[in-house]
């Protein structure tokens, strides 16, 4: 059995290279060691909490002073501002809804791969015997993807903040995941637009009036083929003009949105609001392979502030870039607006 209440624990613990605090702890003290034990399903940050009585939630929750009452429980601190600026992140993250995969890597530069197949290239037709197969080429991107530092800086000193309750803190701190989480959404639908270089527009189906009809998300949703267009990304304006389409009016579909807030799915697409996006611009994609997300390590804090209480000027920040997969699995539908 591992004793999670011996561990030494020390701000040197968040600098191991490509390793995050906890999975150097669980390193220390495996989980599994405490299987069938009324530890189980705590992971190893989650014991440290236990070993120090500190609860971060709930009515009951400790002050934030009682992180700093002893060398060890200190260096729990930063881990707590991450994971709580994560499940900020994570409440508002509409990123799982369009990005088809996540690639995490270790340094500033990194090149993704392409695929735009011609409409041969598409089509598996019949290969005679002798003859050559068709190919896909899936090539390496001549550009790098760029990669945005997103985050905040918390401005408040640990003599306004030692008495507050951890619980209120959260929320706070949650917030400001969840403007990391809107400016990485901008970030995507910003190559959705203008490719990953910013010069290779999306394919653009013109509507045939100053505001959407069914036929228009018809031709979008035709402009995708062979791909599948499962999700639609439109700003609070198009979203109130694609609700007022006659046909996405009926009964079942108004009784959903009205009694639990949930849009409707035109053509089966799941609707995103993302108010960011400019008027008049309606995103369909298949979010099966349109986008990859590419992540430089989580969420970063400043660790050494953090630990030394100097809260006013600890930054906390997420490094992230987005790049198409394949060209054609993006359309947008254009309007007056």
């Amino acid at each position: 059995m591992a004793n999670y209440e011996s561990l030494r624990l020390e701000k040197g613990m968040y600098g191991a290279p490509g390793k995050s605090f906890t999975r150097v702890l669980e390193e220390l003290d495996p989980s599994e060691h405490y299987a069938g034990t009324p530890l189980a399903g705590l992971d190893a940050y989650q014991r440290q909490l236990k070993r120090f009585d500190i609860r971060v939630s709930g009515a009951d929750s400790d002050r934030l002073e009682k992180f700093f009452q002893t060398g060890d429980s200190t260096a729990l601190f930063p881990e707590y501002v991450s994971r709580a600026v994560r499940q900020g992140m994570e409440q508002a993250n509409l990123l799982p809804s369009l990005v088809a995969t996540t690639t995490n890597i270790s340094s500033m530069d990194y090149r993704t791969i392409t695929s735009n197949p011609g409409e041969e290239e598409k089509s598996l037709r019949p290969v005679a015997e002798g003859a050559q197969i068709p190919q896909t080429v899936v090539k390496t991107q001549d550009h790098l993807v760029q990669l945005h530092k997103r985050g905040r800086m918390l401005v408040a000193s640990y003599e306004a903040l030692r008495f507050q309750k951890l619980d209120l803190f959260t929320v706070t701190l949650r917030q400001i995941g969840a403007y990391i989480a809107r400016s990485q959404l901008s970030d995507a639908v910003e190559v959705l637009l203008n490719g990953d270089d910013g010069k290779t527009p999306a394919q653009t189906v013109a509507a045939a009036g100053a505001k959407p009809v069914y036929g228009d998300l018809v031709n979008l949703w035709g402009s995708l083929a062979p791909y599948r267009m499962n999700t639609l990304v439109a700003s609070t304006a198009a979203t109130k003009d694609i609700l007022s389409i006659a046909e996405f009016r009926d009964a079942a579909a108004g009784l959903n949105f009205q009694g639990t807030g949930r849009l409707v799915t035109p053509l089966g697409a799941n609707l995103l609001h993302v108010p960011e996006l400019a008027a008049g611009k309606i995103i369909g994609l298949d979010s099966a392979c349109a986008l990859e997300m590419v992540q430089a390590g989580g969420v970063a804090t400043d660790y050494d502030r953090l630990i030394d209480r100097q809260l006013e000027r600890a930054s906390i920040s997420v490094i992230a870039g987005f790049a198409k997969i394949f060209e054609g699995a993006v359309s947008v539908l254009s309007y007056a607006g």
